[in-house]
């Protein structure tokens, strides 16, 4: 007689509809709960009081499901960031479209591995079509750029490097084999990029000394002073010596974008590679109103872009898209004969030849979903939507006399500050607008985020939640006044 087998049968008792139900009845309730507008959008716990919540030794033996639920209930989502909350308007993380979380348990439960076509034979290729609607988004069309495409990434630091991984490869075709070199190229980027490009270059072995910002103008890179730096590096070092310029569309402190088609046309007329960090801001391209700011991406060699952010995505899913995706195939040299089976000259399906993973998630599966449930217009509607209200707490403060903003919005970011009213400048001003952001997160009525613009502190709203109304904004300003009034 066979002993049962305990692990076996619970296994078995998990897969059952009743087991699923109950995590299906969290999401849903977690849904609803946060959708409201009510309760604390944060925790106002630190890190050591959360900490003793789970200081435990590991189970050694299972735990009824009901008990695991529980605790998930109790002891995570009672803490969580709530970012499906009206009022949480702080990082570049999205409140996720429903159809793709659920999406998400088709994911799982295939558990398909997306480097390789015959381990996931359907995720691949709807990976293939959704990077060609993508890149015909981009203006690289069948027509074209026959040969545009790309990969999924874990987002827009990866997908930077990989796109600066081809320019290298570009730039030193031997470099697989012999390195950089004792003198390798520069990488230009303008001094708002995201810190991402920096950690290319240093992950790449070319040493930060490569890196060379350019100053911007408006929250963008100065075009002229683009120009200068480019002729001076080319004179100095000839067209093989820039490895690669880095645009950006939608910046990570302003959300601004950059001019595509002037920095376009003077990358070309250099010979140099263009890669554009439309990480936040590609997704413009679905919108009739905003697809305008990405005029000029066409030119581009490279574009990384995070469905995640403004397609509101759940976690993770980035894109790098390449007009020639032999480029992104030369960064990946290698060769693995017990998985990637393309002949020679031929275009394989395995994206294991176009990534660095092997071990990767068929992200682009919940992407297809939310394309197919909400429509291109749809997420372009959504896009719209989030950075009208961005547009309608500018007018909101422009209107009062205790803030100020700093910027025009171009997408859902908006810069602003408090004036403290009047009595407080400089250092102090600027330890008070920081003090005002931690205390108003710390009461659970919003989360909103900081940086420093011109060498000031100031406050930071990005709007990722289409639940997020003119409402929720006029009740920002007057939780930030409640907690300023508190602070004097």
């Amino acid at each position: 007689m066979t002993t049962p087998d305990p692990v076996l049968e619970a296994i078995a008792l998990d897969a059952a509809p009743e087991a699923a139900a109950e995590f299906v009845r969290l999401t849903t309730g977690y849904f609803a709960a946060t959708g409201t507008g009510a309760g604390p959008v944060s925790t106002p716990h630190s890190p050591a009081e959360l900490s003793r919540r789970f200081d435990e030794p590991m189970p050694r033996a299972g735990h009824a499901l009901r008990e695991v639920i529980a605790r998930l209930e109790r002891d995570v989502l009672a803490d969580c960031n709530r970012l499906t909350h009206p009022m949480a308007m702080g990082h570049q993380v999205s409140a996720p479209l429903p159809a793709a979380v659920w999406t998400e348990m088709i994911t799982a439960v295939v558990n398909n591995s997306g480097a390789v076509w015959e381990m996931s034979p359907t995720g691949t290729v709807i990976e293939a079509r959704l990077l060609r609607w993508m890149c015909d988004l981009v203006g690289w069309t069948p027509a074209s750029a026959p040969r545009a495409g790309g990969t999924f990434t874990s987002g827009g630091t990866e997908a930077t490097l990989a796109a600066l991984l081809s320019a290298r490869s570009a730039a030193i075709p031997d470099v697989w084999t012999n390195g950089v070199g004792a003198d390798p190229p520069v990488v230009v980027y303008g001094e708002h990029a995201h810190y991402a490009v920096t950690r290319a270059v240093g992950e790449m072995g070319l040493g930060l000394r490569r890196a060379v910002p350019v100053p911007t103008r408006d929250h963008r890179m100065d075009v002229e002073a683009l120009a200068r730096t480019l002729g001076l590096l080319t004179s100095e070092r000839g067209a093989r010596g820039v490895m690669a310029v880095v645009a950006t569309a939608g910046s990570t402190p302003t959300g601004s974008f950059d001019d595509l088609e002037a920095i376009g046309a003077l990358c070309e007329s250099h010979g140099i590679w263009l890669h554009v960090d439309g990480a936040h801001g590609a997704s413009s391209l679905f919108s009739a109103s905003h697809a305008h700011r990405l005029r000029g991406l066409a030119v581009a060699r490279s574009l990384a872009w995070d469905p995640h952010k403004m397609m509101l995505i759940p976690l993770s899913a980035g894109v790098v898209l390449m007009r020639d995706e032999r480029d992104l195939e030369a960064a990946f040299a290698q060769r693995a004969p017990y998985l990637f089976h393309g002949g020679e000259g031929e275009r394989t399906w395995d994206q294991g030849v176009r990534s660095f993973l092997c071990s990767r998630r068929v992200d682009a599966l919940k992407v297809w979903v939310a394309i197919q449930r909400y429509g291109a217009d749809g997420i372009g509607a959504l896009y719209d939507r989030l950075c009208g209200m961005a547009r309608a707490l500018h007018e909101e403060i422009r209107a009062s006399d205790d803030f100020e903003v700093m910027h025009e919005p171009e997408c859902n970011i908006l810069c602003f500050r408090w004036r403290g009213g009047g009595a407080l400048e400089g250092d102090a001003l600027d330890a008070a607008n920081r003090d005002l952001r931690e205390r108003y997160n710390r009461s659970g009525k919003g989360w909103i985020t900081t940086t420093v613009l011109g060498g000031r502190r100031v406050l930071r709203v990005a709007v990722m939640n289409p639940a997020t109304t003119v409402e929720h904004m006029r009740r920002l300003l007057a939780g930030l006044r409640e907690v300023a009034r508190g602070m004097a």
